[in-house]
């Protein structure tokens, strides 16, 4: 079977395993770290006359290279993330990708190793017939898959100085032009009580109970936030995803947690959640229950759709006979990292985020073969 350059690329990248750990201990260490996914697009790159380099630490690792136009132009920046999140309780073979039904199967294939695979193909085309008219700065990042993002810090350190007129995140969005999504924050909030024997409750002080007047708390502030809404992205929110304490039930526990998600909107900071909270906590006269970490994760993302990189994105996919128009996603991505950054960025990529970190993770070769041409519209000046 004849395989064209994008399936190619896009096979050899999901036979790279590239996991990230998230803080386990117990993944097999030859499928943990970006490095050899970084090493491979680096020698790619290199084949082609880009200068490239591969920059990172301790096994989290980043390429970056970067193609100059023969004449001035505008900088883009492609982005698409290296890693991979685990492998557990798939019913393929993470990483021997296969073919079947139009679709190309394996742990990255859809998030979001398709778009580099796009990108590279689009770029060996037109390097090949010299028509470059934009330069080209091509990222693929480690740590995308944590709110950490160290990838996202290591490339935009390497390039400090550097002119990047506008960037693309390269995350399945069934070729939709994501200009919108939300950013996160995790806070983790604790009661501290006093324990005693359970058989006379009154000589200690029950941090779990005082835990579930935070609860109660915290619900009122998601009422309270419905009135702080972004044009383009609606209103922030919030939610109790975790919660735990105590040691045994003859115990009165002395401590009780809780891990909520708060979904950000441009403006967020970590001043302002804290403040939030901690007000709502105080306003239920709760003094027992206390932030004991606060970790802002992805950034908001939100670009007008009158901005030259969105007409550009739009020219480039009308052409490929795509829809282009805006679009917004619950899932936070780096673009609102590079946004943050300065630089105006955009999400756009081939596949289906429905598919990506399932136990059968694929994405459809006609959405990547599409994504290619996109490519070579975009390097090619629409």
């Amino acid at each position: 079977m004849s395989l064209s350059a994008a399936v190619r690329h896009l096979r050899d990248y999901v036979a790279i395993p590239s996991v990230n750990p998230m803080g386990r201990t117990d993944i097999d260490p030859r499928w943990v770290g970006e490095e050899r996914y970084a090493e491979h697009v680096h020698q790619q790159l290199r084949r082609l006359g880009v200068d490239s380099m591969v920059i990172g630490r301790d096994g989290r690792r980043s390429v970056v290279g970067q193609v100059r136009a023969a004449r001035d132009a505008e900088t883009l920046l492609v982005a698409s993330h290296l890693d991979t999140v685990p492998v557990d309780n798939m019913v393929i073979d993470p990483f021997d990708p296969s073919i079947k039904d139009d679709r190309l199967y394996g742990r990255g294939s859809c998030d979001t190793k398709a778009g580099l695979a796009a990108l590279m193909a689009a770029l060996e085309r037109v390097l090949a017939r010299g028509t470059l008219a934009r330069h080209l700065v091509i990222v693929g990042e480690a740590d995308e898959e944590t709110s950490d993002s160290i990838g996202v810090s290591d490339v935009l350190a390497h390039l400090e100085g550097s002119r990047i007129d506008w960037s693309i995140a390269t995350e399945p969005t069934g070729l939709r032009i994501v200009n919108a999504h939300k950013g996160t924050a995790m806070v983790r909030l604790e009661a501290h009580g006093r324990a005693c024997h359970s058989s006379d409750p009154s000589r200690g002080k029950n941090a779990i109970v005082g835990l579930a007047r935070a609860v109660l708390a915290i619900e009122a502030l998601g009422v309270q936030l419905a009135s702080h809404v972004h044009e383009g992205l609606g209103q922030a929110t919030v939610s109790i995803g975790l919660i735990g304490g105590g040691q045994a039930p003859n115990i009165v526990p002395d401590r009780a947690w809780l891990a909520l998600d708060r979904r950000t909107l441009p403006g967020d900071t970590r001043a302002s959640i804290t403040r939030e909270v901690e007000g709502a906590l105080a306003s239920a006269g709760i003094g027992d229950v206390e932030i004991a970490d606060l970790r802002m994760g992805k950034e908001p993302l939100f670009l007008e759709p009158e901005h030259a990189a969105f007409q550009a994105c739009r020219r480039a996919l009308e052409r490929c006979g795509c829809d282009g128009g805006p679009a917004s996603v619950a899932f936070g991505t780096d673009a609102g990292l590079f946004a943050r950054a300065g630089i105006p960025s955009l999400v756009l990529g081939p596949g289906s985020i429905d598919r990506a970190h399932t136990d059968a993770e694929y994405v459809e070769i006609d959405q990547l073969e599409r994504m290619v041409g996109v490519y070579e519209q975009l390097l090619e000046g629409a």
